[in-house]
């Protein structure tokens, strides 16, 4: 199954009927502790660094430790839709079949002038948290 491209409402509306479903938040600690979807998981495919963004190593192996089921449905989101497209073709090329990359992450994306193009999951107002706590990348990839 192709991987879906889908606007947070609906992603939203996913994990409503399917409280098993996994949402992995992909961006970096920094941008998860400033507000994140409430139950995402923090599992960042780059890392931001003195020299810009780099890989994160350790994605893989913490994302499959907490998607252990190849066939389960796994939400993937960042700030604007790029990065989680990126982490689902990583997921995809790794056997799993169900993904979802939520167009408009976060912040919502935006068009070449700039401007919104499409809203994000915080600016329709859908449930969100501001505590990483144990849904945290420190917290997860020590437990993974």
């Amino acid at each position: 199954m192709p991987i879906q491209d889908l606007p947070p409402k609906h992603c939203y509306d996913l994990r409503e009927a399917d409280p098993s479903l996994v949402h992995l938040d992909v961006r970096t600690p920094g941008e998860f502790a400033q507000g994140h979807p409430q139950g995402a998981l923090n599992v960042p495919i780059l890392f931001r660094g003195p020299e810009g963004m780099r890989e994160n190593p350790e994605f893989l192996r913490v994302a499959k430790a907490l998607c252990l089921d190849p066939a389960r449905r796994v939400i993937l989101s960042c700030a604007m839709g790029g990065r989680s497209r990126r982490a689902a073709q990583a997921l995809e090329s790794a056997g799993y079949a169900n993904l979802v990359n939520m167009r408009g992450g976060y912040s919502g994306a935006r068009a070449a002038d700039g401007s919104l193009s499409e809203q994000g999951w915080s600016g329709l107002g859908l449930p969100a948290n501001q505590d990483p706590g144990e849904r945290s990348w420190e917290a997860l990839s020590a437990r993974a």
